[in-house]
């Protein structure tokens, strides 16, 4: 078994040595041993956890909210590799995007001409755009989408890419979770600030109940998977999360 000290383990995980105190400190990273100078030293074991904790770090993620996710006796370590590796692919998509669309402003303010909105939407082809609006429509009624329409409107720019940005993170960190409880602290966190943001998105104009709204959208994720995609495919197995997620935070509320 090999043995790391502070200071080895901090070099190896590019990671402050305060840092690795702060964890042992919140019982996130324990020493697998501590010397009779009260040094502490890290094992294989060790090394495993701290790469689980930074990854869940790099989505985000509160250091209580990963304590939670590592403590859990249903946690895998195999499937929050896969989860992982997922959701880094979708974020690096996501840079991508951002970057060539960064690229694209560049090279139009150093032209001195104006943005066209195909440029500042980068990433939702114009055809399928189209489509999903003409779908919701014939879905919702064309008078719930042009007041909807009207409501996002109402935000500047940079509120909504702030909007849309905390959204992408919450299905991201929901993503990563998809594989543990959809009861538990960290999912029921990240479900009860979408579900806020979504009535934030609505302006206040949702006819039905807000509650029975939202568990209509779970039904929705199910019956659609398109609108719960993983890698940029329509997941089934992240739908029926979220619903489980949604169906047991409205459980837990009051209208």
């Amino acid at each position: 078994m090999n043995n790391y000290s502070v200071k080895k383990l901090s070099r190896l995980a590019g990671v402050s040595v305060r840092t690795l105190h702060l964890y042992d400190e919140l019982g996130l990273l324990k020493p697998s041993v501590r010397t009779e100078a009260r040094y502490r030293l890290y094992g294989d074991k060790e090394l495993l956890r701290l790469q689980q904790i930074l990854f869940y770090r790099e989505l985000d993620f509160p250091l209580k909210d990963i304590l939670a996710i590592l403590e859990d006796p249903a946690f895998d370590l195999q499937q929050a590799l896969e989860g992982h590796r997922k959701a880094l692919l979708a974020k690096r998509e996501r840079i991508d995007t951002l970057v060539g669309t960064i690229d694209k402003t560049l090279v139009t303010l150093k032209n001195n001409t104006m943005l066209q909105v195909e440029d500042l939407y980068e990433g939702i082809p114009n055809d399928k755009m189209e489509a999903y609006r003409a779908e919701a429509m014939a879905k919702w009624g064309k008078d719930t989408i042009l007041s909807a329409e009207e409501t996002l409107r109402s935000f500047s720019k940079e509120e909504m890419r702030d909007l849309q940005t905390e959204l992408s993170n919450i299905n991201t960190r929901l993503t990563v979770m998809m594989n543990t409880d959809p009861t538990s602290a960290p999912v029921q966190e990240c479900i009860a600030r979408r579900f806020k943001i979504i009535l934030q998105l609505s302006g206040g104009k949702i006819e039905m109940g807000k509650l029975e709204y939202f568990r209509k959208l779970g039904e929705l994720y199910v019956q659609d998977n398109r609108y719960t995609p993983v890698d940029g495919m329509p997941s089934l197995e992240l739908a029926q999360f979220m619903k489980a997620a949604m169906d047991h935070y409205i459980e837990t509320q009051g209208e």
